[in-house]
Formats: C-alpha cells, sequence, structure tokens
C-alpha cells in the first residue's frame, strides 16, 4: 500500500489540485447557479476519478491494494456521469449526489489509512481527510434542504480542506517515492 501512495503521489497532487481549485471557485462564485455548480462538481469527479483509477492500474501489478484506490476513481467517475446525464437534477438530489460521494470517498480514505498505519508515517492524513469526508457527508444526508447560498460556502469549504489535507499527502508520498523521509519497514538493513 505504501508503494501505491509513494508511486501515485501525483495522482494524490491531482486530487487534491483539483478539489482546492473546485473550493476556491465555488467560495468565489457563492451566486453560482445550480447548473454551473453541477458542471463544477462534474469536472471535479471526472478528474479526480480518472486519476484515482489511472493511478491504480498504474501500480496494479505492485501492490494487492490497489483495488481500492481503483473503487475510488470508479465512485468519483460515475458521480460525475450521473451530474451530466441528469442536469435537471434538483438541489436536493445534488446535495445527496455529492453528499454521498464525499461518504463514500471518505470510508476508502479511512480504510487505506487504516491499512498503512503500521508501514507509514503520515497516514494521519489521508484518515484526517477521510474522516472530513464521512462528516461532511453525514452533514449533507441529516440537513439536505439548506440553502443554495449556504450549500455553496459549506461545498467550498469542505473541496479547500480536503484538497489541502491531499496535497499534503501527495507532498509526503513525493518524499517516499524520492526516498527522503522512506517509511521505517522500507530502509535497507
Amino acid at each position: 500500500m505504501q508503494n501505491l501512495l509513494s508511486n501515485s503521489w501525483k495522482g494524490l497532487a491531482w486530487r487534491g489540485a483539483v478539489s482546492l481549485l473546485f473550493g476556491i471557485l465555488a467560495a468565489i462564485w457563492p451566486g453560482l447557479t445550480l447548473l454551473w455548480l453541477l458542471a463544477l462538481f462534474a469536472v471535479y469527479a471526472f478528474i479526480s476519478g480518472f486519476a484515482s483509477a489511472s493511478a491504480a492500474i498504474k501500480n496494479r501489478h505492485t501492490n494487492s491494494d490497489w483495488w481500492l484506490l481503483l473503487l475510488l476513481g470508479l465512485m468519483s467517475v460515475a458521480a460525475g456521469a450521473v451530474a451530466i446525464i441528469y442536469p435537471n437534477l434538483t438541489a436536493v438530489f445534488l446535495v445527496l449526489l455529492i453528499g454521498a460521494t464525499a461518504l463514500a470517498s471518505g470510508l476508502v480514505d479511512i480504510i487505506m489509512a487504516i491499512r498503512l498505519r503500521k508501514v507509514i508515517e503520515g497516514e494521519a492524513l489521508l484518515f484526517l481527510n477521510g474522516i472530513v469526508s464521512v462528516a461532511f457527508g453525514v452533514f449533507v444526508f441529516f440537513f439536505p434542504g439548506a440553502g443554495a447560498l449556504a450549500l455553496v460556502w459549506l461545498i467550498s469549504i469542505y473541496a479547500i480542506f480536503s484538497g489541502v489535507l491531499l496535497l499534503a499527502l501527495a507532498w509526503r508520498a513525493r518524499g517516499w517515492a524520492e526516498g527522503h523521509g522512506t517509511p521505517p519497514s522500507t530502509l535497507p538493513a
């Protein structure tokens, strides 16, 4: 699993950068119409999903846990496809779709972090991102009827926070890939 992250730091960086950009754009334009928010979410889901899936496929022969990253990617691509195929979604359904995506990706991140805890240092960033994603998803399911402007701000804050955590994890994974901060279990004897 550690090899999967260290070999896929660019995918993590893409996920983080896209999430951060999505959050900033949503904060800059809080008056976005539902259609623009839907388009922004679809683009975010596709790019994030393809980055995760390609990293998983690239590392499928070197790691037995590659399927977790593939699952995350496929869920994101599916959510983006639903958003594009059904553009007349109601605000509540869009909120629930975004919440379900955050909840599912958060659970996958938590599982990956738990599996990494004995192998590397710094898995807490992935775990924290998973907790934030799950909390956001649960909040959205309990309060789906929140106002559109409040929703945009909530999504923006979540996306920015998640983006920062993923970029920090990518930075750390890049260090692992370059041999700086190599986890103790992989140090030469």
